[in-house]
């Protein structure tokens, strides 16, 4: 069975509901988390010597308070050679994950917000998205958010296209990638455009991931769109992408997490897999 979600290559405006069994097809495209110049060379005339500008510095996290919860969700386990999917952690606590995806968009302003509202988020990464500056995301890091995994290629058909062992190889390619560039092995792993099947599961299990994360709510287009309900609940993950409209995305994002009364924490952390 073919489970699809959504497709990370352009934004959409709504968000079909999943089938009860959960793998049905939809298009992706104050808590306690509550302008970065360019450098480049300064002008000089031929009288003066040549200045080197300081680089910008990387913004930090402005580290707040954060509640202590004990996870109240067990992460399913590999049964049969494959990876769970989770859709949505089941939990008492008000806590919501942010998960961004892709990597298309490197712009300073979205180090920035992450880090002036504190949101440690976990970051489904395409190598051909990244490879052109991979050393960007290492400011999410130091934030305190985790490297995921979200292919080589990110072939939306992959599901229908490849067999077990292209999708090992894509998936593994970019295993070792996050190792080499972040230091780090991905634990999680996000299929392009949500579509999952029996062999995906099987290959995610055999590149030495512990599960499958999809979503029920995304910040799209400056808005939010929810599968399940019209507002965020605790245990929600959230989709976002790296895009041009990234901070109108996460604007959407926190007066929903907001509205809820809900904290960001970390999907990893929660889960155990950090």
């Amino acid at each position: 069975m073919v489970a699809g979600l959504t497709a990370c290559t352009a934004a959409q405006s709504s968000t079909p509901a999943l089938t009860p069994s959960g793998a049905a097809g939809s298009h992706e495209a104050p808590g306690p988390n509550g302008a970065l110049a360019v450098g480049g060379e300064v002008p000089t005339s031929s009288a003066s010597p040549t200045l080197t500008p300081s680089p910008t510095p990387t913004p930090t996290a402005t580290k707040r308070i954060r509640r202590t919860f004990i996870p109240d969700y067990q992460l399913p386990p590999i049964i049969g050679g494959l990876a769970p999917v989770i859709t949505k952690i089941e939990t008492k606590h008000p806590v919501v994950f942010l998960t961004i995806d892709d990597g298309n968009i490197k712009t300073p302003e979205s180090i920035k917000l992450l880090a002036e509202y504190d949101y440690p988020s976990s970051l489904f990464l395409t190598r051909d998205t990244i490879a052109d500056n991979p050393a960007f995301f290492n400011a999410f890091k130091a934030q305190g958010s985790l490297i995921e995994n979200h292919t080589v290629t990110h072939n939306i058909n992959m599901v229908r296209q490849w067999g077990y062992q292209q999708q090992l190889n894509d998936i593994v390619g970019m295993q070792e990638y996050a190792l080499q560039h972040y230091g780090r092995r991905p634990t999680l792993f996000r299929p392009p455009g949500g579509a999952y099947s029996s062999v995906m599961r099987q290959a995610v299990a055999d590149a030495g991931m512990k599960a499958i994360v999809t979503w029920e709510a995304k910040a799209n287009a400056g808005k939010m769109d929810y599968q399940v309900g019209n507002s965020l609940r605790p245990g929600d993950i959230v989709l976002m992408h790296f895009r041009a409209e990234f901070a109108a995305d996460l604007a959407a994002f926190r007066a929903a997490q907001l509205a809820a009364g809900l904290e960001v924490v970390l999907l990893e952390d929660f889960l155990g897999v950090a």
